[in-house]
């Protein structure tokens, strides 16, 4: 008679993954209703399904875990602007299609208000910047030297360049994902761009 096998069993890897990720779904669907302050770490283990001593073992406090959820939302921003952008062969039209694909990916599911309003309330300098980086700065920064760097030389300010018109994405995506119409900080986005690199 042949031996029936069990299910095998999750290794620990695998549970403390797992474990991981259902505290950063959990904590994020509080953070995107409740915000931050008025989200407590009992409402997060009681969504997760776990134990507080599981959500410290993960997490020195709530604020590292608002961080890993920061983290996760702006990879996931830029996710969606490398998909938009990586067939783009003209570097204006990629610096257009990444603003565009940056004000659809901030109206999404809470992330303008956790990224833009809420992080700069709860992390520190360094950590925003980190996340600014990964979520779409470092992107228009790239392009914005591909766009430019013909014959330019040292003349344009890049990186102060990069920041002012970061400042001005963040903002037109807050008005969108505020219900905004998208359409004219789109063609207000393309009069910029196009004016600036003529």
């Amino acid at each position: 008679m042949p031996k029936t096998t069990s299910p095998s069993r999750r290794s620990q890897g695998e549970r403390t993954d797992a474990t991981r990720a259902a505290l950063i779904a959990a904590a994020r669907a509080l953070f995107e209703q409740q915000g931050f302050a008025a989200t407590g770490t009992p409402e997060i283990v009681a969504a997760a399904q776990v134990t507080r001593g599981a959500l410290y073992h993960h997490f020195a406090d709530k604020t590292a875990l608002f961080h890993a959820v920061c983290q996760q939302l702006a990879q996931e921003v830029a996710d969606e602007i490398e998909l938009q952008t990586r067939q783009t062969r003209k570097p204006l039209n990629a610096l257009v299609n990444g603003a565009n694909a940056y004000f659809a990916a901030m109206a999404e599911a809470g992330r303008a208000r956790l990224l833009l309003l809420e992080a700069p309330a709860v992390l520190s300098a360094e950590q925003l910047m980190a996340l600014s980086d990964v979520a779409g700065f470092g992107a228009l920064k790239e392009g914005l030297a591909e766009a430019l760097g013909h014959g330019r030389g040292d003349s344009v300010p890049l990186h102060e360049l990069s920041v002012v018109m970061s400042a001005a994405f963040d903002r037109a995506a807050l008005a969108i994902a505020r219900g905004e119409v998208a359409g004219p900080y789109q063609q207000a986005i393309r009069l910029l761009l196009s004016g600036l690199i003529a």
